[in-house]
């Protein structure tokens, strides 16, 4: 019996060897070899997935010309999942641009047949369909059309980019595994034009976190192949719910610390056959792909993925808790943290620089750009002998972000202290009335008085899976200590005019798809409990102020208001960043802003003018600098003029102008 196992196992060896063999030989041939084997139905060729590697490949789909108009604008509303390469004349079964002595009815390994929208047969060969279209159809009933009726498009695959993935040193998990691509139906709708409307279809390949940097710009710089990721993380977003079961492909299976990457698929040129039902169409099979001539124009470059433009892709992680990835250009990073070095200029000389940490407001604008329903604190009650007790630095910040968000379509609502709640809406009116917001904004309290009051104010029902909001700000809010008190700077306890919002922090920890970010200047605001150890080590009494309550990024700035000022101002670079606004929208529609919509951003930035009238209400109803309590234009003891002013001049310039050292400065950090 052993003798017989091992032998058995000896086979088993045989047979892959033999196989792998075959596989490596047909990796080696060019595309027109390739082609004639399919032609003559060679059957070692099951899926193209791994061969002709240098070389585009093609989706296929052949449509009535009467549609074709349709399809074309289809394709080009939605050009990530559907590149068109080419579209045929009427009846045209060659494709001269893509592919010399090609023939489009005999050169794909395994094509499908359809009616009304229903498969009803695959076959081999189209050329007995084309010289009776009638024999293709089970209904004697419909018409007949002539292949003279029948346009093909051609669209890119993402096939065509693998061989770009090995190159950059990055494992293709598909071919390694000698399967066929996972490909998924999600729940995200493609731009409808004419008959033709439904779901995007993407690919998923398995990346290790450590290649996905090389995965994305390898891709990018292949549009015909599908370009860039449209998504990375966790498929729930996409609406995917089992990513061990694909709609088409295989199941390829993810390597621990396996990252799933998702681009858009051209088989999203398959599902709009099946929703707009023609009476008769045709298409490859998905993995049956038309091998081309066309070189991947990535292979053919010879330049380093670092020494390329300002528009290279570069990825970030900006959530755990669910896993989610974004992608922003080499440009628009390194003016986020050129916003960055200026929050962090130290004027005050309180030593802040100690508690930066690299690429927290990058993370954080990313972050809030993915976001929906964002909820901002605010209020640093300081002045415990003055009435209203509140400081100036925090308000200002909180409205430059909550107006910006509104103008990208956010929804924004405001949390502040039940004691404080007269004020804060007198200064939200009075920045609708002068224009500084856009519109008025909710503004709430964080009632005690139910049981589990912080799940409840974050989630409907207190229902973890229905949350409110899915990010919560908090800038310049005064932090809870490790022994349960609120302190200033001065070491003076202030619990009694501090609501325990904190405890929404807290809460959101466990709650998966609310982001926290914290914004201060000392290390004893909210948020800042993510560098507590710094500051208790380095801060003046630190170990008693430190804000205990960690967010998931902690923005430190010389002054909170110019964190504030900072988001705003990235959020406005990643709306004007094509490459973070196609990774958005799933590479469908246009990437390119109107001129209208530019202004109505650039008009909700923060500015001077803007930033002075606040300051100037803010005084007017009582409340005190920081650090010296006067009641004057000034903020943590530092005047308007020329101080903030000269900082929110430099913000602009860095978003709205061209810097020279802009890429250097990515580049240090890449």
């Amino acid at each position: 019996m052993l003798s017989a196992v091992k032998g058995a196992r000896l086979s088993l060896r045989f047979f892959r060897s033999v196989c792998n063999k075959v596989s490596d030989h047909l990796r080696l041939l060019s595309p027109a070899e390739l082609r004639l084997l399919i032609r003559n139905e060679d059957s070692r060729i099951t899926t193209t997935s791994g061969l002709a590697n240098g070389y585009q490949q093609a989706n296929v789909v052949i449509v009535p010309k009467h549609l074709a108009n349709d399809f074309e604008a289809f394709c080009r509303s939605n050009p990530a999942p559907m590149p068109l390469l080419y579209r045929s004349q009427p009846g045209e079964t060659s494709c001269p641009i893509l592919a010399k002595d090609a023939d489009i009815r005999t050169d794909i390994s395994q094509y499908r047949v359809y009616e009304d929208g229903l498969v009803v047969k695959t076959v081999s060969s189209l050329l007995e369909c084309s010289n009776s279209l009638r024999t293709a159809c089970q209904k004697p009933s419909l018409p007949c059309v002539e292949w003279s009726n029948m346009v093909s498009f051609y669209l890119g695959c993402s096939f065509g980019f693998e061989g770009s993935l090995k190159k950059a040193g990055v494992v293709v998990r598909n071919v390694e595994q000698g399967r066929n691509v996972s490909l998924y139906k999600t729940a995200v709708p493609c731009i409808g034009s004419g008959v033709f409307s439904c779901p995007l279809v993407v690919s998923m390949r398995p990346v290790p976190p450590a290649m996905l940097d090389a995965a994305v710009q390898a891709t990018s710089l292949n549009p015909q192949a599908h370009g860039a990721p449209v998504h990375i993380g966790d498929a729930a977003f996409l609406g995917i719910r089992d990513l061990s079961r694909p709609n088409y492909g295989d199941q390829v299976e993810l390597q621990p610390g396996d990252v799933p990457v998702f681009w858009a698929c051209g088989v999203t040129a398959i599902e709009a056959i099946v929703s707009s039902k023609p009476s008769l169409a045709y298409s490859h099979s998905p993995g049956c792909m038309f091998l081309t001539d066309v070189q991947d124009s990535f292979l053919v470059s010879d330049v380093p993925y670092y020494e390329t433009s300002g528009d290279t892709n570069l990825c970030f992680q900006i959530s755990q808790h669910p896993l989610l990835y974004s992608l922003a250009s080499q440009g628009a990073v390194a003016k986020i943290r050129q916003l960055d070095a200026i929050i962090g200029e130290d004027p005050g000389q309180r030593g802040i620089k100690a508690l930066f940490i690299q690429d927290e407001l990058l993370r954080s604008c990313m972050a809030l750009s993915h976001a929906s329903s964002v909820a901002i604190t605010t209020g640093f009650p300081t002045h415990y002998m003055h009435s209203p007790p509140d400081e100036t630095d925090g308000p200002p910040g909180a409205i430059a972000m909550a107006t910006m968000l509104l103008s990208l379509g956010k929804q924004v609502t405001m949390v502040t202290d039940k004691r404080a709640v007269q004020m804060n809406q007198a200064i939200i009116d009075e920045a609708v009335r002068t224009g500084v917001l856009k519109s008025t904004i909710p503004l709430v309290t964080f009632e005690e008085t139910v049981p589990n009051p912080a799940l409840n104010f974050l989630c409907h029902h207190g229902d973890p899976a229905k949350p409110r909001y899915d990010h919560l700000v908090a800038i310049e809010r005064s932090g809870r200590a490790e022994d349960g008190n609120y302190y200033n700077m001065r070491g003076i306890n202030i619990k009694h005019l501090v609501d325990p919002i904190d405890d929404m922090f807290l809460a959101a920890k466990n709650i998966p798809g609310i982001t926290t970010i914290g914004i201060g200047d000392g290390g004893n605001e909210l948020g800042m409990g993510k560098v507590k150890e710094k500051v208790k080590s380095l801060m003046p009494k630190g170990v008693l102020i430190a804000c205990d309550v960690p967010a998931d990024y902690a923005i430190t700035a010389g002054v909170s208001n110019w964190g504030g000022y900072a988001v705003a101002c990235g959020l406005y670079l990643l709306k004007t960043c094509p490459v973070h606004q196609r990774y958005l929208n799933k590479g469908l529609g246009a990437d390119h802003q109107t001129p209208k919509e530019l202004q109505d951003w650039t008009t909700n930035l923060p500015s001077v003018d803007k930033e002075e009238s606040i300051l100037s209400t803010l005084v007017r109803f009582g409340i005190r600098s920081g650090k010296t309590a006067h009641l004057a234009m000034e903020v943590d003891g530092l005047s308007f003029h020329p101080t903030h002013s000269a900082i929110i001049t430099r913000l602009l310039d860095v978003t709205l102008g061209s810097s020279k050292c802009a890429v250097n400065v990515a580049l240090q950090f890449v």
